[in-house]
Parts: structure tokens; sequence; C-alpha cells
């Protein structure tokens, strides 16, 4: 089996948000974002930075079709392409997919902090590690934070517009202490981190990582800074037809609310082919998100695209008006 493929699979076991995926996306959310009953979701491209053909794709879902948000992975070889486009395109919604491991098998990226400050980040070869059960077992968050730091400096260094910061395979919400630093760098760059307001009721989650989930939720609140309500991601393979139908399905059932919606884009292409097992899962998810069919199904679904500065931009009137 291939890297990617076993921790992919082990993830489902240890991240605190996307753990919650099915179990949360069809949920009422705990505190709705929108008392008056308005339904919105973030159609979300993660991976962006990861090759040329994600670049490339992620671009065209954006471009040519209804993809609102994407994240870039900062340590990766291709950062650099789509850091440009970004800064040329403040229009567009980019954010800081943070990144603590690297799955592939031959495709391998370190980290933007000197090595030398972030040991424990490393594997033998001096990359990440391979998974988030390796990232749980050895990362010191001190070294977390240094390294996540490292990615959000950098990415502005660069240019980019940073709307909000995310997780690359939920490593940096795998433990209670990673995910306090997670959400602390959003509030030190002030900028929405993607955490869920509703984590009560998933059996995966220690209740130590329950706990700390609400205490996290009340700092971002606390901050002014927006918490989203449910979630969905289907990383599975599946025909044109099959994933337009589930991704139909989530965006009509969403709730009063902001569901995020994440996908991956990518062409099928040698390039992707000799980095992933899943480039036709990604090709699939960009010609989803691109084609007519599905952008007039979601016009016609009642639940409004948005992207994350509109979500922070809702979330200050709502405060605004509380507060009045």
């Amino acid at each position: 089996m291939r890297r990617e493929t076993l921790f992919r699979m082990m993830l489902a076991g240890v991240a605190l948000v996307l753990v919650a995926a099915r179990a949360l996306a069809d949920e009422p959310a705990a505190v709705a974002s929108e008392p008056d009953g308005k339904r919105y979701v973030i159609i979300h491209a993660d991976d962006a930075g990861m090759s040329h053909s994600v670049n490339r794709a992620t671009i065209d879902a954006m471009e040519q079709g209804i993809v609102s948000s994407a994240s870039i992975m900062v340590p990766c070889p291709w950062f650099k392409e789509i850091a440009a486009y970004a800064k040329t395109h403040p229009e567009r919604d980019f954010g800081i997919h943070l990144t603590l491991n690297c799955e592939w098998d031959q495709y391998r990226w370190g980290p933007v902090a000197p090595r030398d400050q972030v040991p424990s980040l490393l594997d033998a070869e001096g990359y990440l590690w391979g998974g988030v059960p390796e990232v749980m077992a050895h990362a010191k968050a001190e070294e977390v934070a240094t390294e996540l730091r490292a990615q959000v400096r950098r990415a502005l260094e660069f240019g980019v517009p940073v709307s909000h910061l995310d997780t690359h395979m939920g490593a940096v919400v795998s433990r209670p202490d990673l995910a306090e630093v997670y959400v602390k760098l959003g509030l030190e760059f002030n900028v929405p981190v993607f955490f869920l307001r509703k984590l009560t009721g998933v059996a995966a989650l220690s209740k130590e990582l329950r706990e700390r989930g609400a205490t996290l939720v009340q700092m971002l609140d606390d901050h002014d800074l927006p918490v989203l309500d449910s979630m969905t991601q289907y990383y599975t393979k599946g025909t044109l037809e099959q994933k337009r139908d589930a991704y139909l399905k989530a965006i009509t059932d969403t709730k009063p609310g902001v569901r995020y919606l994440i996908i991956h884009c990518g062409y099928n292409n040698e390039e992707l082919q000799a980095i992933t097992s899943s480039s036709l899962i990604r090709d699939t998810d960009r010609r989803v998100f691109t084609d007519p069919e599905t952008i007039e199904a979601v016009k016609k679904s009642g639940v409004e695209v948005v992207d994350w500065k509109q979500v922070r931009a809702m979330n200050g009137k709502k405060v605004a008006a509380q507060a009045k």
C-alpha cells in the first residue's frame, strides 16, 4: 500500500476536525451563523502549491467554475507559482494550508523554518514526517509554532493576501496542544482559522480534544473571528455524475449557517500521476465544479456560494448587531 493511501486511511482516527466530516456535515449547527435562516457554502480547493497540475486546475476551477476559495501549501515546490497568481489576483480568496507532513512516496518537501529549529518535525532524511500519526508522536508544540509561523510569514512576504488558515490532513489539529497552536496563530495574524463550532458527540474524538475544542471556539468568538457550522469532504473515486450528485446533495442539505465543502483539484496528467494515485479523484473534482450543469444546479439550490472574506464580513456585521 502506498504511503499516501495508508496515512489518509489512518487520518480518520486522529484529526480533530476532519474526522467529523460525515458526522457533522448533515447535522444542524450548534449555533447557526445566520439566525435569519440563510444558507452558505464555501467551495474550497485544498493543496494549491503542491504541483503545477494542481495550481492550474485550482486556478481554472476558480476562473471557469464556482470554486470560491483555496489554500496554499507553502513548503511545496510549486508554491511560488500560485503565490504569484494570488498576489496579482487579490479578488480571489487564498488561505494557507498549514503543512506538517508530506505523504507522497517520492515527492517530498521539508520545512520552511531552518531545520535546526524544528528537528522534531523531520524524518531521518530531513523531510517533514510522512503522515499524521508520526506528527502526533514526535512533534513538539513549540517547534510546530515556529514552523507554522514561518509558513504564514513566507506567504505574506510573497504577497499572498492571506484570508484564512486551515490544515493539511488535519495534522495541526491531531493533538490538543497543536490545535491550540493553530488557533493562536490565527489570533496572532488576525485571520480566521477553519474550525467547526460543534465538536461534541463525535465518538472518534477524545474528551480532552472535545473540551479543548470548546475553549478554542470561545477564543475565536472573543476575537470576532468566524467559526463554521459544518463541513463535507469526499476524497473518493467516482464518475463525474456520481461525484456531482454527492456534492450537490451536500450543498442542498446545508442547514442555516456556513458549510465548508473541501475538494482537491488537479489535471490527470503525467506530472500528477507520477506524484499520487489520486490524480483521477482530483481531476474529477475539477470537472464537477467547472461543469455547467453543476453550476446551474448550485444556483437553483438556494445556497449561496461565498468565500472566507465574505464570511468574515458577515460575521463582523453580526457581532456589530449583537453589540447594539
